[in-house]
């Protein structure tokens, strides 16, 4: 089961939360849920190089709160936060056309660890795969970084054309463990295609960042040994 279930919907509601936080009904509920999704997929094709992490929407009545999560925000706020206006109008422009300029809430912030971050991982890999880097010297590169970071287990798929082949194939490279029963385990799980002249290559990132209940652990073992 836990090769086949999304690991971050397989925690939901347990170790994970939401990315949008709101309510509807009927066909609105339909329409605000088709707007996410849009918003998300702009903004991780457009900001590759910046490494979009997340992006989690609010919506009340009649405001909606917009923050990206990112590795490197200073590439969206860009000049003097010009970057962020433009950013806003698009937005409006294309997605969120029932709201007003003055009701979108935009807000970049900034990873702390980057490098634990599979939707950041993957989209590294893109960028390099789709620059026509051999493929394994980009799941070492990947491994690399993740284990650097301090992520207790990492596991990088690939699969298509790879270097060109006439047969399409996967291969997968695995680093420490990655428990995915475990339902306190933190895993961040993301997935994405390298658009090369062979094809789309697809690539799946799973980062084991350790329990989620570790650190109550630790401080309840110091304080029996006191």
């Amino acid at each position: 089961m836990g090769r086949k279930v999304n690991p971050k919907i397989f925690r939901m509601g347990i170790t994970k939360t939401w990315p949008s936080v709101w309510f509807k009904a009927g066909d609105e509920y339909i329409k605000a849920i088709k707007q996410d999704i849009a918003v998300r997929k702009y903004m991780i094709k457009e900001f590759k190089e910046a490494g979009i992490d997340r992006v989690e929407i609010i919506r009340t009545s009649t405001k909606i709160q917009v923050d990206i999560w990112t590795g490197k925000p200073g590439l969206i706020i860009g000049r003097g936060g010009n970057g962020v206006e433009e950013l806003k109008k698009k937005l409006h422009t294309k997605f969120l056309k029932s709201f007003r300029p003055g009701e979108i809430s935009l807000n970049i912030k900034e990873v702390s660890r980057p490098n634990l971050s599979s939707q950041i991982l993957v989209q590294s890999m893109i960028l390099e795969i789709e620059k026509r880097v051999p493929f394994r010297k980009v799941m070492k590169q990947a491994l690399g970084r993740v284990e650097r970071g301090g992520a207790q287990g990492v596991k990088v798929v690939v699969s298509g054309r790879l270097n060109g082949a006439e047969i399409a194939r996967t291969e997968k490279l695995v680093f420490g463990k990655v428990p995915l029963h475990t339902l306190r385990a933190d895993i961040d799980y993301a997935r994405g295609a390298a658009h090369t002249t062979y094809g789309a290559i697809g690539i799946k990132a799973w980062i084991y960042r350790g329990e989620i209940f570790e650190k109550d652990k630790e401080t309840k073992g110091e304080v029996l040994q006191n």
